[in-house]
C-alpha cells in the first residue's frame, strides 16, 4: 500500500513547517514514513504516509528512537475494525512494539544513551521511522538479539509469560491448552512451557502447521478445522487440562471452562472469534456476545475452578518491567527465541495484515520501516536527476 497523504499528528513525527531547515542545499528534505489508521474498516484504511521530518523536542525522560523493525499483533487487526478500546480514535499511527537505535535523549535521562539498541513499547505510534517514547519504555537489547527478534518479543511474550507464571502459576507436571499455537502468543507460550519440567502442551492449529509447532514443543497438536479439539483432548486426558489460554472468546470460552480439571485456570485474553472478515461483522459480534461464558461465584466454588481475564494494555508498568526483565534473561540463557514468520516493508502492510488475518503465519509477522530496495533505487535516481 503506497498511498501518501497528509500525516496525522504523532509524537516523533511532528507536523513540519514550510521548508525543512535540516535539509542541505540541493538535497531533498529528510522524511519520516509512518503507517496511519485513517478510519475504521478494511485493509485500505491503513495508509503509508510520508512527511517532512523535523526532529521533535523531547520531553524530560524521553528518548528518540530510529525504528528498525516493528511487530504486527492481532490487536492491530481489531483496532482497524474499531474493536480495540486502548487505541486512540483515527487518524492515529499504529504500532505497539518495535526495536531500533536511540538517536537522542531528553533531559533527565541517565540510564539510556545515544547509539544504544533498544526494544520500545507504546499504546500506539511505533509504526514509524522515528518515535519518541519514555526512557522507561525503551529496554536495552541483548547483543545477540536482532532488531526483528526484539520487535517480536514484548507483546506476545509478555502476554504469555504473565498469564502462565503470574496468573496460572505453571508448575512441573501441569497440562496447558494453547489455542492458535502457531501464532505469536502461541509460539511464545509453547516455548515458555518448555522452561518448566514435564509440562504437556495441547496446541490447536491447522494440519499444515503441526510439524513446526511440534518441533516448537507442542506435545499434542490438534487440527481444529477438521476435529473437535475437546473430544481429542478427552481421548488423551479424560480429566481435561490444568490451564486453558483462550484468545477466542464466545463458545470456546465455555468449552475451555468445561475442559478444566479441579483447581484449573481458564485465562481469557482475546476475542478472535469477533474478527471473521476484513471489516467488522455485526453477526460475529452478536454471536460471540451471545455465546460468552456466564458463570456465578457459586459455580466457581462448586467446580473448584478459576476464570481470569488478561489484557496487557491495561497492566501497570511494574508488572511489565518485571516481565521484560525475566524474558530478556531467558533469551540471554537461550531458553526462548522469537520465531519470525515473515517480513514486510511498510508499503506491504496490506499483505502483512492479510497473512495474519487468514491465519497463515507461524510466529511473528514483522514490519520494516525502511523503503523497499526498488523504492530506494527510484529515490536515488530522482536525486541524480534533480542535480542535473
Amino acid at each position: 500500500m503506497s498511498d501518501q497523504e497528509a500525516p496525522s499528528q504523532q509524537r516523533g513525527q511532528p507536523k513540519p513547517p514550510a521548508g525543512d531547515p535540516q535539509a542541505s542545499p540541493g538535497q531533498p528534505p529528510a522524511t519520516c514514513r509512518s503507517l496511519v489508521l485513517t478510519g475504521y474498516g478494511g485493509y485500505d484504511k491503513v495508509k503509508l504516509q510520508v512527511s517532512a521530518f523535523v526532529e521533535p523536542r523531547l520531553q524530560p525522560q524521553e528518548v528518540l528512537v530510529r525504528v528498525k523493525a516493528c511487530g504486527l499483533n492481532f490487536a492491530e487487526l481489531m483496532g482497524r475494525q474499531g474493536l480495540y478500546e486502548p487505541l486512540p480514535a483515527p487518524p492515529v499511527t499504529l504500532g505497539m512494539e518495535g526495536a531500533g537505535v536511540i538517536e537522542a535523549v531528553g533531559e533527565g535521562v541517565m540510564d539510556r544513551k545515544v547509539g544504544e539498541r533498544v526494544i520500545v513499547m507504546s499504546r500506539s505510534g511505533v509504526w514509524q521511522e522515528t518515535v519518541a517514547v519514555p526512557a522507561a519504555r525503551a529496554f536495552p537489547m541483548p547483543e545477540s538479539m536482532s532488531f526483528e527478534e526484539g520487535a517480536a518479543l514484548p507483546i506476545n511474550y509478555l502476554t504469555a509469560y504473565l498469564m502462565l507464571f503470574h496468573m496460572a502459576n505453571l508448575t512441573p507436571g501441569k497440562s496447558v491448552l494453547v489455542h492458535m499455537a502457531a501464532g505469536g502468543v502461541g509460539i511464545a507460550a509453547t516455548q515458555l512451557c518448555q522452561t518448566v519440567p514435564d509440562v504437556t502442551v495441547f496446541g490447536t492449529a491447522s494440519a499444515s502447521k503441526h510439524d513446526i509447532i511440534t518441533q516448537a514443543g507442542v506435545t499434542h497438536p490438534i487440527d481444529y478445522r477438521t476435529k473437535d479439539y475437546v473430544e481429542e483432548i478427552r481421548k488423551i486426558s479424560p480429566k481435561g487440562v490444568d490451564i486453558v489460554l483462550d484468545p477466542l472468546g464466545g463458545a470456546d470460552t465455555q468449552k475451555g471452562f468445561d475442559l478444566l480439571k479441579p483447581l484449573g485456570s481458564l485465562i481469557v485474553f482475546g476475542a478472535a472469534n469477533c474478527v471473521t472478515g476484513q471489516k467488522r461483522s455485526l453477526l460475529a459480534l452478536v454471536k460471540t456476545w451471545y455465546n460468552q461464558l456466564s458463570i456465578s461465584t457459586l459455580k466457581l466454588m462448586q467446580t473448584n475452578k478459576a476464570v481470569c481475564g488478561f489484557h496487557l494494555g491495561y497492566l501497570d508498568e511494574q508488572h511489565v518491567d518485571a516481565g521484560m526483565a525475566s524474558l530478556l534473561r531467558l533469551y540471554a540463557e537461550g531458553k526462548i527465541r522469537p520465531r519470525v514468520d515473515s517480513r514486510f516493508h511498510f508499503e506491504e502492510v496490506t499483505d502483512a495484515m492479510r497473512r495474519m488475518h487468514e491465519r497463515q503465519n507461524i510466529g511473528k509477522v514483522i514490519l520494516l520501516p525502511e523503503p523497499k530496495k526498488q523504492d530506494l533505487e527510484l529515490m536515488a535516481s530522482g536525486q541524480k536527476l534533480a542535480k542535473k
